[in-house]
C-alpha cells in the first residue's frame, strides 16, 4: 500500500472516531470527508470518485450506527461536484497540464475556497435530510453555519496532511 492510501484510511477511521465519541452539541457536526475527497488524485474521474464516496458513506454509517445511507446521500453529490469545484478553485491548468494538487503551487486560498464549497454542499444536504422537517429553519441554519466553520477549520490541516508529499512531484 502507498503511504497516501494508509493516510486516507487512518483519516477515515479518525473521522469515524470523531463522530462516535465527540458529539458535544447538536449545533455542530464536524466532517472532513469532503476535504479528503478533494485531495484525491486529480486524474480520478467522477464515476470512480462517486463510487468511492458511496462506499465510504455506507461504511461510515454502518460503523457509526447512523442512519444507513445518510452519509452517502450527502457525500455522492460532493464527489460529483469535485472536478467542477477543482476547475473553479484551481483553474483549468490543473487538468490541462496533468498536475496533482499541491499547496505550494495552488496556494492556501484556493484550497480554502475548494474545501469551503465542498463542505457546504455536504452539510446542506446532510442537515436537510437528517432533520426531515423536525427542526426549525433557524436551528438548521445555525447548525449549518457552526458546522461549516468547525469543519472547514479542521479540514484545512487534514488537506495539508494528505498532500504533504505532493510538493516534491513537479511535472
Amino acid at each position: 500500500m502507498k503511504r497516501s492510501q494508509i493516510i486516507f484510511i487512518l483519516l477515515f477511521l479518525a473521522q469515524l472516531a470523531l463522530w462516535n465519541y465527540f458529539n458535544f452539541t447538536p449545533y455542530v457536526f464536524v466532517v472532513y470527508l469532503p476535504a479528503m475527497l478533494l485531495c484525491l488524485p486529480a486524474a480520478y474521474n467522477n464515476v470512480r470518485t462517486m463510487l468511492l464516496a458511496f462506499l465510504l458513506g455506507l461504511l461510515a454509517d454502518f460503523l457509526v450506527n447512523g442512519t444507513l445511507g445518510l452519509t452517502s446521500i450527502a457525500l455522492v453529490p460532493v464527489a460529483a461536484a469535485r472536478r467542477y469545484v477543482m476547475r473553479i478553485a484551481f483553474g483549468q491548468e490543473l487538468f490541462a497540464r496533468g498536475e496533482e494538487l499541491s499547496f505550494q503551487r495552488q496556494g492556501w486560498s484556493k484550497f480554502l475556497s475548494g474545501i469551503l464549497i465542498l463542505t457546504a454542499i455536504y452539510l446542506l444536504i446532510f442537515i436537510w435530510v437528517d432533520s426531515a422537517g423536525i427542526y426549525s429553519v433557524g436551528f438548521m441554519a445555525l447548525k449549518f453555519v457552526f458546522s461549516l466553520l468547525a469543519s472547514t477549520a479542521l479540514s484545512f490541516p487534514i488537506a495539508i496532511l494528505m498532500l504533504e508529499d505532493s510538493d516534491t512531484r513537479w511535472k
